[in-house]
Parts: structure tokens; sequence; C-alpha cells
């Protein structure tokens, strides 16, 4: 299709010019879909469309109950674990009165300290604050079977 236009600068010279084709399938090729851009609209595309990302939804909510019950299961083993070393910690704990040694005692009596866990020596003056805080800690451990809905630290009813 050929048209005369005139140009802004040039008003009194014409040039002619070939224009885009109009019809749906210019040079033979149908370059988009005429029945996607021509037809009305179904209603029941648009349950089809919400069908769809229900299903998608779902499919998403499975995969991450599904990795958040790997990372649970993970949580309780450790703490499992953590549970027997203590537990083997406290069964290996003794202790010495320098009167146990009697008179072949090889040593001078410095003080009186308590092997904890964590392989740390606390003087016996210190030793209810240290067990306080430890069983703190033994609170967390056997309390915590699942992550507390708030995103702050929640120690309550842990002193």
């Amino acid at each position: 299709m050929e048209k005369t236009i005139s140009l802004p600068n040039q008003l009194n010279k014409t040039t002619p010019v070939t224009l885009v084709e109009t019809t749906s399938t210019p040079c033979g090729v149908e370059l988009v879909s005429s029945y996607q851009t021509n037809r009305v609209g179904d209603p029941m595309d648009l349950i089809a469309l919400a069908q769809q990302v229900q299903k998608g939804d779902e499919f998403i909510r499975a995969n991450a109950c599904n990795k958040l019950t790997v990372i649970a299961d993970q949580i309780r083993y450790l703490q499992e674990q953590a549970r027997k070393v203590l537990e083997d910690a406290k069964k290996g704990c003794w202790s010495r009165n320098p009167h146990e040694w009697g008179p072949g005692c090889p040593h001078k009596f410095l003080g009186a300290y308590k092997l904890q866990y964590d392989m740390s020596w606390t003087p016996l003056e210190d030793v209810e604050k240290r067990d306080a805080e430890i069983g703190i800690m033994d609170k967390l451990l056997n309390q915590q079977t699942a992550l507390p809905p708030a995103s702050e630290p929640n120690f309550q009813g842990l002193s």
C-alpha cells in the first residue's frame, strides 16, 4: 500500500512511502494469533486461571512444609545429641575432698572447684550461679520443641 506524504520542513514537496499492511497476516505470515487477540473473553478462563494459581500456592506450601520438617528433624536430632553430651558429662564428674586424701595428699589444698560440662572449672563460691545458667540452657534444650512464632528471642519462664 503506497501513500504520499509531505514532511513538515518541506511543505511543497511530497514523498511516496509504503505503509505497513493492516492485515493479520502481513506477507502471508501470521505474527499474532488472531484467535487470542480478537475473541471475547470467556469467564471460565478466569476460573481456570484461579485454579492454577491455587494449585501453585498449594505446591509452594507443601514444598516449604517439607523443607521445614527436615529442619525440625535436624533440630530434634541435635537436641538429642546435646542431651547425650550433657548426660555423659554429668556421669564423668567427680570431686575429691582434701579429707579423702588423708595424710598422703600430694599437694597443698588451694580451693574447691567444679568441673563443668564444657570442661571449664568453676570456683566453689560461683557454682550456684553457674548451675543456674546451665539450668536455663537445660530448660531451653528440654522445652524448645518448635520454633517460637516471635522474631525476637523468647526467654519467658526460664528464670
